[in-house]
């Protein structure tokens, strides 16, 4: 009896042993999938941003150091891919501003913010046509950046007058007109930089002290 008993004692040990060796091994696994899921995540928005829809999704799956099979089992469609990279824009885009308003003073956080909305719209230029055949099946996606986005700006922007640093009869609304207007422009290869020079003459329009230029 007691020979028994010892015997049946020593297994409980040797089966918890095995199972935290399984969790673990499976532990890991997630881990890994979920860094090669961020890895794509992070790579399809450059890549969309700068061929479009034409973007390879081997070339993606090729920046992201993972294997194109790899790609399908986290996205199995290319609308699957744009749906979530653009549901991570529009959240970076949001956390970025409470990021920059602790960073840098409200004008130039304002500033940065809406260089980063350049950013944003290229990301959806080049996803545009996809964009389309999702809105008619998720709209919930889209009802997110047009609530949010203007409240984000909205924010920067009385935090801004209200520290003296910009016109106080600028409205959010006006600045997200000037803003979209980038959609729309036409796709050349100077897009960006335009874009960008065109948030450098918004901000100087807007604020009462002239921002000083190094050089």
């Amino acid at each position: 009896m007691a020979l028994k008993k010892k015997a049946k004692s020593g297994r409980p040990s040797e089966s918890r042993a095995a199972g935290a060796k399984l969790r673990s091994a499976s532990d890991d696994l997630r881990a890994d999938a979920r860094r090669n899921r961020e890895k794509l995540i992070e790579a399809a928005a450059p890549a969309f941003a700068e061929h479009g829809t034409a973007a390879s999704l081997e070339e993606i799956a090729r920046r992201a150091g993972v294997g194109i099979g790899t790609l399908y089992r986290h996205f199995p469609t290319r609308e699957h891919l744009v749906e979530v990279v653009y549901g991570r824009e529009v959240e970076q885009l949001i956390d970025a501003a409470d990021d920059l308003a602790k960073r840098e003073a409200p004008d130039v956080a304002l500033e940065q913010w809406m260089l980063r909305f350049v950013g944003y719209i290229a990301a959806k230029r080049g996803m545009a046509e996809s964009l389309r055949t999702l809105y008619a099946s998720n709209s919930a996606l889209f009802a997110k950046a047009s609530g949010a986005v203007p409240q984000t700006l909205q924010r920067l922007v009385e935090a801004a007058a209200k520290a003296g640093l910009i016109r106080q009869d600028i409205q959010s609304a006006d600045l997200l007109q000037a803003l979209s207007g980038l959609y729309s422009a036409p796709d050349t290869p100077d897009w960006r930089d335009r874009s960008r020079r065109l948030v450098g003459l918004l901000m100087d329009g807007l604020r009462t002290v002239p921002k000083k230029r190094g050089g």
